[in-house]
């Protein structure tokens, strides 16, 4: 009996190696064996199958594939004082990978966890920044890193106000989340990204959005 297939693994959970066995979308790609690697929060699977390449020959093929879940961000604006609020928390992989502190600045971001992407979205912004978002604009959804995590991310905008504080954020404390808010002038932020300073790839993209298309576009 194996924890996350046939007996719940600690988030309740079974058959995680049935996940992408039967994919028929795509005639060039036959799934042959999916093996669980790990299950413990987030799920690493290895998946063995034969690919037909262009010229019509076939390979057997193997991909390991990190699932997290979906997840969502949301670009909270002020366009009256043409501001941003963003916000500063630790990421082990970033500081590991090279990154002076491992201190990103970043759009509110979270994991879906069974809600809507706009639900889920709203939670993380209060538990975050401490505001309460009223209509948000979907802007697109992204598949982050392609070519080994899972994660279909859900793109979000929505104008904040300093009404629209309802608490004090900081992010759930007994999920051992410590987040800074951090409110900017747009142009600044911009500057933050061509100066490195701010080097998350959705926020990145946000910007880069409210600057083209969004709030701030010409």
């Amino acid at each position: 009996m194996t924890a996350g297939l046939d007996t719940p693994d600690r988030r309740g959970r079974t058959g995680l190696d049935r996940q992408g066995r039967d994919l028929t979308g795509n005639p060039r790609v036959r799934i042959v064996d999916v093996k669980v690697l790990s299950c413990d929060w987030y799920v690493l699977r290895r998946t063995t199958f034969d690919y037909r390449h262009s010229d019509g020959h076939w390979s057997r093929e193997q991909r390991e594939t990190h699932d997290r879940g979906d997840g969502a961000t949301i670009l909270l604006y002020d366009p009256d004082r043409r501001t941003v609020l963003l916000t500063r928390q630790f990421r082990l992989p970033a500081y590991v990978n090279g990154h002076p502190d491992g201190m990103l600045i970043e759009t509110t971001a979270g994991l879906l966890d069974g809600d809507s992407p706009e639900e889920a979205i709203r939670r993380e912004a209060a538990e975050e920044t401490g505001h309460t978002v009223g209509a948000a604009e979907h802007v697109f959804d992204v598949y982050m890193s392609p070519g080994s995590v899972t994660e279909r991310l859900h793109f979000f905008a929505a104008p904040y106000t300093p009404a629209t504080a309802t608490s004090s954020g900081g992010g759930i404390a007994a999920e051992g989340e410590d987040i800074a808010t951090v409110e900017l002038p747009f142009t600044e932020a911009l500057a933050m990204i061509r100066a490195g300073e701010i080097a998350d790839a959705k926020t990145i993209m946000l910007l880069q959005w409210a600057a083209l298309d969004g709030p701030f576009g010409s």
